[in-house]
């Protein structure tokens, strides 16, 4: 089985090629862009059977100069929600996708590709259905347009579809493989160099009608993502457009406890509650940065009803679990 991953040496790209190896799949063409160079971190540990660099992939694909290609998993993007510039991100997030899209079809590969939750913005409903989908940036735009895109040529729910097409919106997801994101990188991430260096963690303050640290997000841990592309690979009788989080929000809190009583366990020290963290500048809530008022999402929470009925009856780590073991395989233990 030949398979195509696009943003190989990213995140949830290399965590997926490391699922494939886990199954013996190791026919894989890795895509990425090596620029920085130490991305090639996430492909070092890992099997391919080839790397091809990004700018010459797409009309090499659509020459069918891989032959025959079983699945496209394309994880490639612009993923900083914070990009402005509006034509770099179209051309990488739409352009290139629709390209590959139509390659696909004429090709009779299957399209497993990211969408994300940034597609619903500001709505306070997280189903997959165009009168809940309000981004607040050309990032989330960029996302939603690819859908509408497909919905227009496959239908609503990609049923004429003459392959496998499944997009996958992606809620907050964190874990082992995101160390190049910089500031895109996830709060768990940021809040264990934090607390290695500082000895606590930094939450944004009260805002949105919520207390500090209360806003409250579907925080979802890697390897529940991979379970779910490799699902849908196992299932290509299964297209559409699909949330993939917990289904249920959890506080920023949760996440900066479950990382401050984790790292305290591995210094012998006892757990403490949230008001005791508080209390013992363990949390630091800063003021909410001005930069991000209008444009942040202060509640998600996926809606799985289109998941499960799908036949993925997954079941997904909550946040102590997750990040429990994300703080372990940072401090060292990278089993």
């Amino acid at each position: 089985m030949k398979i195509v991953v696009t943003g190989a040496a990213g995140f949830i790209g290399s965590n997926l090629v490391k699922g494939l190896n886990a199954r013996g799949i190791d026919d894989i063409i890795a895509v990425d862009d090596l620029t920085d160079g130490n991305k090639f971190r996430n492909l070092a540990d890992l099997s391919i059977a080839d790397y091809v660099d990004v700018d010459d992939f797409y009309e090499l694909f659509a020459e069918g100069a891989f032959g025959q290609v079983e699945a496209v998993f394309h994880e490639g993007a612009c993923s900083d929600t914070m990009e402005l510039d509006g034509k770099y991100m179209m051309d990488n997030n739409y352009t290139l996708s629709c390209e590959l899209f139509h390659a696909c079809q004429d090709q009779g590969t299957r399209l497993l590709y990211a969408s994300s939750a940034a597609t619903y913005g500001g709505s306070d409903t997280f189903s997959e259905s165009p009168e809940f989908e309000k981004p607040l940036n050309v990032y989330g735009y960029s996302k939603l347009l690819f859908d509408q895109r497909l919905r227009r040529e496959l239908g609503a729910k990609f049923e004429n579809s003459a392959t496998q097409v499944a997009g996958f919106r992606y809620f907050n997801v964190y874990g082992p493989r995101e160390q190049h994101k910089g500031r895109m990188a996830s709060v768990a991430f940021h809040q264990f160099d934090q607390f290695q260096t500082e000895g606590k963690v930094k939450l944004f303050g009260e805002y949105g009608g919520y207390g500090a640290g209360g806003q409250m997000r579907d925080f979802v841990f890697i390897d529940d993502v991979v379970a779910v592309n490799l699902w849908f690979l196992d299932h290509p009788e299964k297209s559409g457009i699909f949330n993939v989080g917990t289904g249920r929000a959890q506080p920023f809190n949760d996440v900066a406890m479950a990382v401050v009583n984790t790292l305290r366990k591995s210094q012998n020290a006892s757990p403490l509650s949230l008001e005791d963290a508080a209390r013992g500048g363990l949390i630091d809530y800063i003021s909410f940065p001005a930069a991000l008022v209008g444009k942040y999402q202060c509640y998600t929470q996926a809606d799985l009803s289109a998941l499960r009925a799908a036949g993925c009856q997954h079941a997904f780590a909550d946040v102590q679990t997750g990040v429990t073991s994300y703080m372990q395989w940072l401090s060292g233990d990278q089993s």
